[in-house]
């Protein structure tokens, strides 16, 4: 401490990372009071923390433009440059960064701190060995104290972002900027701090301890980090060299380039610098730059900026022409005009200003209300005017803001919503009131309005840290990147009871069955890698399951038959194979799913076995009659004739169209029929079926084998019970046609029922009544009459034309005749049905419709024909829409090739 004693204005000056600030503090702490100036906010609240941990809160004060913490008994007071107080005596007063006096923005703040500021003990300039031939000349009695660096700094060239070293800060000089390299890094690298001057501490030190804490790797800041801000950095990483100074675009110097680049490294622990892209991007360093760097030799600052620190106020125009006096020293020169400046004179072209503004204690005001800053950077103009709306209050009445007013003011920005550049935007704004907040002279309620602003701040604060970090970080990416390349086990995989997949506590997906799903919250950009890792990790787990798989109960299994979807099986609700066509409609191929391909080939023969056991299972207990029917097929002891007749009946799904088989019944004879009757075939007039196999579970079994066998799936079909359809559109008729229905002009009729109509029509004939679309059976069904009088006609009926009604009273109803008649177009309504050659139907046979509509039988009267009495009934055509083909394959494959 004896080489400070000697002078009480001590220079201690030398590049970045030489514990300058730390020296200084604690030389403030060995006084009885001491206040240390700042460039930053930010910066002065770090000190703060600092100086709190070693004299207490009760002893230290926090004084900036929009943020004042001061005790009642605070001997130690932190602030920015702007904000020191220099009437008030202190033992110590130390000024940070004072180079910046060569700023054309703020210097001549930091130059009248250089010439005015004082401590009664002792002074301490701190700053860049640049300043020292001006520093020495405007202060002749000081003394230079150089101090060098603690580590190395050196060069490291150029570096793709993706191969930046970890614990890197890359520094931009634009928002825009800063944000496309935090986003890219959080796509590459799991994300990035983002550190700006315009954050609040609040946000910053949230930021900035994300970094500290290792949750990301990488830091992206603008050159607020040079302002002596200490962070735990290793390599400096420039994206650009050049900046918007407010007035051009210019190159940094190398001083400034210094400055930043000096953040590498902390203590004794060497850092690195470098440029973000290639060596000849707007980012490359000369090699002049790069010596001067890393020799910490900088060309030396001859002037600083100089603007009248005690300016008159007796008068507006007194107060003007101080402020734009030219300095008289050769160290100096005048500063440009600053934004306090610019508002003063636009205000004092109003005539209410010029008008109010009499007297040293008004000048003052509004000279004061000058100096408001433009946090929100809106420009001279804009600014303008709203100290305009300030002055006004502050120059009438109770020369106070209305309470009412300025709480409008803050209320309009209580809100949390928007993005990134709209919160920070508000924190703006909100700093602009939390300074007028710590004007006591200009609230009549200071203390509450402080409370408010400060609540404000902090509010959104969080919310801009929390959108920053939704933004351009991505933890579980930057834990999947720490570990990729190593053994899975180095990070801890869980799957939760609902199926959530966390690696290391960072959700990554979901796991349904064996089906891996990425969370839907993942951008496109980071699927590839959250699929890669689970690839990697869900083995074992996976494994697992495949033996709770092959342990399970065929309760555990279901038939996957969505519309939509290609049929398949799913086990505990999720797929886990599909079912593909085979060398036949029972025997399909059991394909497993996507997910279980990456198990061992043992574990998935041991999957398929399983499957296939249960699949053999719900044939057995759905498909019974199909199965026979297959098996009947390959009979020998079984005719020829016969097992053809079941192959095709097998092939078709145990369902058939009668015209189908025609040919096939035509050769068989009495006993052979029996055999077909004997397997529960029923031989209808319009179709051959098993009418086991219309129900519910036999049809959703065979729509998924059809289905499988087209490889096309197929519509919903119709619910359990349901007996009678609307026909509704040609794709939707497939899975009613797959379930056992047959159309009728606009309806669909379950062809069980629909053979039970033809019955009943015979037997009505039979026994010479009418049989109509009003006769009970038809109206409980529901069938309508153009519905019926198509079921009749494919059935081999045809009307009874009636007789002219006989002369009678007027009130009579008319007779109806009863003879049989050749079939009209169209049937009248209400018209009897007869049966050609009324023939009574035998037990084991169906009414039939012989020939078709307008056929003779050459040489005999209508009344002598006989059926045919070899064959089995057949359906005759009357007219209208021809019988569809109720073959459930021929059938699909109908409908697809009329629908595309």
């Amino acid at each position: 401490m004896a080489q400070f004693a000697r002078s009480p204005v001590t220079a201690v000056l030398g590049p970045t990372n030489t514990g300058k600030t730390h020296l200084a503090v604690e030389r403030m702490c060995g006084h009885s009071s001491g206040m240390m100036g700042f460039p930053l906010r930010l910066l002065a609240r770090e000190v703060y923390d600092r100086v709190v941990a070693i004299k207490g809160a009760d002893k230290v004060a926090l004084v900036t433009g929009e943020e004042k913490i001061v005790p009642p008994h605070a001997h130690y007071f932190l602030c920015t440059a702007e904000s020191m107080s220099l009437e008030r005596d202190f033992a110590f007063v130390a000024l940070d960064e004072a180079q910046l006096g060569a700023d054309p923005e703020r210097g001549h703040i930091f130059t009248d701190r250089i010439l005015r500021a004082r401590g009664r003990e002792e002074t301490m300039i701190l700053g860049s060995a640049s300043i020292a031939r001006v520093v020495k000349a405007l202060v002749p009695d000081i003394e230079i104290i150089g101090r060098p660096r603690f580590s190395t700094l050196s060069y490291a060239g150029a570096k793709k972002l993706s191969r930046l070293p970890k614990r890197s800060a890359i520094v931009a000089f634009s928002a825009e900027e800063v944000y496309a390299v935090a986003e890219m890094l959080r796509r590459f690298r799991g994300g990035a701090a983002v550190v700006m001057g315009a954050l609040s501490p609040r946000t910053r030190n949230a930021q900035v301890q994300m970094f500290l804490n290792g949750e990301v790797d990488y830091l992206v800041a603008t050159d607020a980090i040079g302002m002596g801000l200490n962070l735990d950095v290793a390599h400096v990483a420039f994206a650009s060299l050049r900046k918007f100074d407010g007035r051009r675009t210019r190159r940094l110097t190398v001083s400034e380039i210094a400055q930043i680049a000096g953040r590498a490294g902390r203590h004794h622990k060497d850092g690195s610098f470098g440029s973000l892209g290639h060596e000849d991007g707007d980012a490359a360093f000369t090699p002049e730059e790069i010596e001067a760097i890393e020799a910490h030799r900088f060309p030396p600052i001859d002037q600083l900026y100089w603007r009248d620190g005690t300016p008159r106020t007796d008068s507006l125009a007194h107060l003007i022409a101080d402020l734009e006096e030219k300095p008289d020293r050769p160290e100096l020169r005048a500063a440009p005009e600053a934004v306090d400046l610019a508002v003063l004179k636009r205000l004092a072209d109003d005539p209410l200003v010029i008008e109010r503004a009499r007297g040293r204690r008004q000048v003052e005001r509004l000279w004061a209300a000058s100096s408001l800053p433009d946090f929100q950077k809106l420009g001279a103009d804009h600014h303008a005017r709203m100290v305009s709306r300030i002055w006004r209050f502050l120059s009438e009445g109770s020369g106070h803001i209305p309470r009412d007013w300025f709480a409008q003011q803050i209320a309009r920005l209580d809100s949390v919503q928007g993005d990134i550049d709209t919160i920070s935007g508000r924190i703006a704004a909100a700093r602009t009131w939390a300074y007028i907040a710590h004007r006591a002279d200009w609230l009549a309620h200071p203390a509450e309005m402080a409370e408010r602003t400060r609540a404000l701040e902090e509010k959104l604060s969080d919310a801009l840290h929390a959108a920053l970090t939704q933004r351009f970080v991505d933890r579980r990416t930057a834990v999947l990147l720490r570990d990729i390349g190593q053994n899975a086990s180095n990070l801890p995989v869980t799957v939760e009871p609902d199926g959530t997949v966390c690696v290391d506590g960072e959700t990554i997906g979901r796991l349904d069955g064996f089906r891996f799903s990425v969370d839907p919250a993942t951008r496109l950009a980071d699927r590839k890698l959250l699929l890669a890792a689970a690839e990697r990790r869900l083995g074992k787990v996976l494994r697992v399951k495949a033996e709770e798989l092959v342990a399970a109960q065929d309760a555990d299994f279901a038939l996957l038959d969505e519309a939509g979807l290609a049929p398949g099986i799913g086990w505990g609700g999720v797929p886990v194979a599909t079912l593909l066509a085979g060398p036949a409609l029972l025997s399909p191929e059991i394909r497993l799913d996507r997910a279980l391909l990456a198990l061992g080939q043992d574990v998935q023969k041991q999957v398929v076995a399983r499957l296939a056991a249960w699949f053999d299972a719900q044939k057995q207990k759905h498909l019974l009659p199909l199965v026979k029917m297959s098996e009947s097929a390959a009979d020998p002891a079984v005719p020829p004739v016969v097992r053809a007749v079941f192959a095709q009946l097998a092939d078709a799904g145990g369902v058939i169209a009668r015209t189908d088989l025609d040919a096939a019944l035509g050769h068989l004879d009495k006993d052979q029929r029996h055999l077909l009757r004997k397997a529960g075939i029923d031989i209808g007039v319009l179709d051959i079926y098993h009418p086991g196999l219309l129900k519910p579970g036999a049809a959703r079994w065979r729509s998924a084998l059809l289905a499988a066998r087209i490889a096309k799936p197929c519509l919903p079909l119709p619910g359990p019970g349901l007996t009678l359809l609307p026909l509704g559109e040609k794709p939707a008729q497939m899975g009613a046609r797959i379930a056992g229905f047959r159309g009728f002009a606009d309806q669909m009729l379950r062809i069980d029922m629909a053979e039970r109509m033809a019955r009943a029509a015979h037997e009505a004939i039979a026994k010479n009544e009418r049989f109509t679309a009003t006769s009970p059976q038809i109206v409980s069904l529901g069938l309508n009459e153009p519905a019926f009088l198509a079921l009749m006609r494919l059935a081999g009926f045809r009307p009874v034309e009636p007789a002219a009604p006989a002369p009678v009273a007027e009130a009579a109803e008319p007779v109806e005749g009863t003879e049989l008649a050749e079939p009209a177009p169209a049937a009248p309504a209400g018209a009897n049905w007869a049966f050609r050659g009324r023939q009574k139907p035998r037990p084991d046979r169906q009414p039939h419709g012989g020939k078709p509509r307008g056929a003779k039988a050459e040489g005999k009267p209508e009344g002598d024909r006989r059926p045919p009495r070899d064959r089995g009934p057949r359906p005759a055509s009357t007219g209208g829409t021809p019988a569809p083909a109720n073959n459930a394959f021929a059938g699909l494959a109908e409908l697809l090739g009329r629908n595309g």
